[in-house]
């Protein structure tokens, strides 16, 4: 779950660390009000659950409450990336010196917390580590040992920033770490970091992604949860209980647990498709089969569902009535690629060629093998 910038601006600030002033606007009234509080200089920051939000005109500068407005009036209901701006965070313009990054995040590779650290402020992560991999300091956190200001102070020495910063950088990002660490977090980061011309820090913008799975831990997380941001069949799956990532395709997928249905997405590309979606129904009943079907059939996009189980908490002769289930109830006219390996492969098997047999169903494939499954598929989507 990813929170709001202000949201997770509020939740540094409470820890100690600087961050500009700044209110929340809902309207052009309140906009009005908060530049006339924060003083003539501020920044407007669309509060969208996306990157690229300067790029796409979603942050600006005013010098003036009149200027604010005019930008305001071009953000509010503007999309960037598919989702609706309705709130516009305001904040005092800070002159700055010098930009960093400042993040916490997981390493699965080694199992261990890792700090990153770059001069490359301003910029994503991702875009720092594909242009200037060299400008990026990797410090890995020890679990048992903690944060120790070593690490920081050995990173800002590599990056050669002036020593007189260390302390109070060092300071932050031992607070910055107690975030990630109270709250559970997946990303917890501050882009950029700034060094502001009358030599303070600030944390010009905040990002915090809390772990799903934490989430019944942080029970008052999920009231700040904003579904206006949610893809409308993102947010549908989430209130029904389902694991459902919307994705670019026309292949809709369905596969039991998440490992299988990334191995299955990847198939799909090799063989030049691609995946509308990434669905997870692991240890899934035939009920969840059928509400899976139910929402793959709202995109419109979808050309073919393929359905990948290699069962082991799955039960195969589930997903077999399950699947029967949505093809009487939801009068299926989509092709569908069947494969079903594992715990009671046999019996769903049989239980699924007979209802195909009895029902003259033309457009349902039952394969052997993920691969054999994924090029049918694509084969289909491609018209064959």
């Amino acid at each position: 779950m990813r929170l709001h910038e202000y949201q997770a601006k509020s939740i540094f600030s409470n820890h100690g660390i600087r961050v500009p002033r700044g209110k929340l606007a809902k309207n052009l009234e309140e906009v009005r009000k908060i530049v006339e509080e924060l003083g003539e200089e501020v920044v407007l920051k669309a509060q969208v659950l996306t990157g690229g939000r300067g790029k796409a005109g979603g942050i600006k500068k005013a010098k003036s409450a009149e200027e604010a407005i005019e930008h305001s009036k071009n953000m509010f209901g503007k999309n960037i990336k598919g989702l609706t701006i309705n709130k516009i965070y305001i904040e005092e313009l800070i002159e700055v010196e010098r930009e960093l990054y400042l993040g916490f995040t997981y390493d699965g590779l080694n199992k261990s917390i890792v700090m990153l650290i770059s001069t490359f402020g301003g910029m994503d992560i991702e875009d720092i580590a594909a242009q200037h991999p060299e400008k990026i300091i990797r410090k890995t956190i020890d679990p048992l040992i903690g944060f120790w200001d070593f690490l920081i102070r050995e990173a800002l020495y590599e990056l050669e920033i002036p020593k007189k910063f260390f302390k109070p950088i060092a300071s932050i990002a031992k607070k910055l770490y107690r975030v990630f660490i109270d709250y559970e977090a997946e990303l917890c980061e501050i882009n950029p970091l700034a060094i502001t011309k009358d030599g303070d820090i600030c944390a010009l913008d905040a990002r915090l992604n809390i772990d799903d799975d934490a989430l019944y831990r942080n029970p008052d997380f999920i009231k700040l949860k904003d579904y206006s941001q949610m893809e409308p069949l993102e947010r549908t799956a989430e209130e029904k209980g389902l694991k459902y990532v919307k994705l670019s395709g026309d292949i809709g997928l369905i596969a039991a647990g998440a490992g299988m249905g990334m191995a299955t997405a990847d198939y799909i590309h090799n063989f030049g498709g691609n995946p509308a979606n990434f669905f997870d129904i692991g240890g899934a009943t035939p009920e969840i089969v059928k509400k899976s079907f139910e929402l793959l059939l709202q995109d419109s996009r979808l050309k073919v569902i393929f359905v990948n189980v290699l069962g082991g908490l799955t039960r195969c002769d589930w997903i077999a009535k399950g699947l029967i289930e949505a093809f009487n109830d939801l009068k299926v006219r989509l092709p569908v690629v069947i494969r079903l390996s594992g715990t009671n492969e046999y019996e769903g098997r049989e239980i699924l060629i007979r209802h195909i047999q009895e029902n003259d169903l033309k457009g349902v494939f039952i394969v052997e093998s993920m691969e054999e499954g994924a090029k049918k598929a694509v084969e289909i989507s491609k018209g064959g």
